[in-house]
């Protein structure tokens, strides 16, 4: 069973960002749930996986409420950051939140991660990157970590959800 967390603050965020993680999980006989991050229970972390999802550009209510993810320091589940989700683990290990908005298609160049590596056409859609502590490996090139990964724990900047859909499912 997969967890699938929703930070958005709208309804129709989550039809943008959540939604079509759900779909990717759905077309693949994939189990999960999703709740809001302000209603997850410890029980609600039991699941297999993890998966915080994104938001709109304007929606970072997560940001006012980050302990709300302190959950993250002891978890020993699998947790995939997407985008928010991603900033979200950067700033539960101290990393600093940095002003960047990048919208569109971009090339960028990984390392193996996920089923993915070498250079991929990614979908972007973010104000905000984090500067990682040390701790974290950053498996892409360039000035921004477009992916990162410590331990049982992996982030991604960009939107999977969008155009490497197989990632999702490699994690899961």
């Amino acid at each position: 069973m997969i967890l699938i967390v929703n930070v958005c603050f709208e309804k129709l965020h989550y039809l943008e960002f959540v939604k079509p993680v759900e779909d990717i999980l759905v077309k693949n006989n994939v189990k999960f749930k999703t709740k809001h991050y302000k209603e997850i229970n410890q029980k609600d972390l039991g699941a297999d996986k993890i998966i915080i999802c994104g938001t709109s550009l304007k929606d970072d209510d997560y940001l006012d409420n980050i302990s709300e993810f302190n959950w993250i320091k002891d978890c020993k589940k699998p947790v995939l950051g997407i985008c928010a989700g991603m900033q979200i683990i950067g700033l539960i290990f101290g990393g600093k939140l940095k002003r960047k908005t990048e919208i569109g298609f971009y090339f960028e160049e990984f390392d193996s991660f996920l089923g993915i590596s070498g250079k991929q056409e990614v979908y972007h859609l973010h104000n905000n990157y984090v500067e990682f502590s040390k701790d974290f490996e950053v498996l892409s090139k360039g000035k921004i970590p477009q992916v990162v990964k410590k331990g049982n724990l992996y982030g991604v900047l960009f939107h999977p959800e969008v155009r490497q859909k197989d990632l999702i499912l490699n994690f899961c």
